[in-house]
């Protein structure tokens, strides 16, 4: 049986269930053009994000933990102003500061609760110049819904290497201190085998006000904070923007 190497995979995964979102890429946009000197881009991932606005000659560096993703970043971003670095955005020390700090979709839901959030903030915090910008989207897989009556998206497709990668939602679940949402992850080989795994993403409940709250803590003030509405296949999010004092 053909396979696709570790990495390879971890790639491909993450495109498909992240990378053809762009319904947030306008806010991006007008964030970055609305302040002076470079970017940061929290939870990079391949750089949906980092690519889009380096295109539009902003100078961006990427930071995620997974280093196939920064590995994958790296790679596209030829002839760009991309950087790139692989560490955990809890305890990220750059030695560089930066005019807008982004936290898409819900890496700050990641964090593993409120002494997470802090050190993200902190981190945040030494990377911003003075009156520098924290954004901050926030996914609510439940919108205003139960859990069991959340209308799940439809799967994510992406063919890679002649491989058929199907990741669709199946649950959205209560937990103490979030939500977990449930994955079906489906893989069809070239030779037409198929494979089958259950992954499961936990998210830390996490609203504008109290985010904002936390930040307040931590050297920054509220700004009115912004809308991603929903689209067929990902939930809306609401993006809470943050000014360093």
């Amino acid at each position: 049986m053909t396979t696709l190497a570790p990495d390879r995979l971890t790639v491909a995964w993450h495109d498909a269930e992240c990378g053809s979102y762009r319904a947030d890429l306008p806010l991006w946009r007008e964030l970055a053009d609305g302040v002076s000197g470079p970017l940061l881009d929290l939870g990079c991932g391949s750089g949906r994000v980092a690519l889009d606005l380096a295109a539009r000659g902003h100078e961006v560096t990427g930071v995620d933990s997974e280093r196939a993703l920064v590995g994958a970043l790296r790679a596209r971003a030829a002839g760009l102003a991309v950087r790139t670095e692989i560490a955990d955005a809890r305890s990220l020390a750059l030695g560089r500061r930066f005019g807008l700090v982004m936290a898409p979709m819900q890496v700050a839901q990641l964090m593993g609760g409120v002494g997470g959030r802090a050190r993200l903030l902190d981190a945040a915090h030494r990377h911003l110049e003075p009156g520098g910008r924290l954004a901050v989207a926030l996914a609510d897989p439940f919108e205003e819904l139960p859990p069991e009556e959340a209308l799940l998206p439809l799967s994510d497709v992406r063919e890679e290497e002649g491989w058929v990668l199907s990741s669709q939602p199946i649950a959205v679940r209560s937990e103490e201190h979030g939500v977990a949402v449930d994955r079906v992850r489906q893989a069809v080989s070239p030779d037409g085998e198929l494979t089958e795994e259950l992954v499961t993403i936990l998210l830390d409940h996490l609203t504008p006000p109290e985010l904002e709250a936390e930040a307040a803590d931590r050297g920054f003030e509220a700004l009115p904070p912004r809308r991603v509405e929903a689209t067929a296949d990902h939930v809306g999010s609401a993006v809470v923007v943050l000014r360093r004092r």
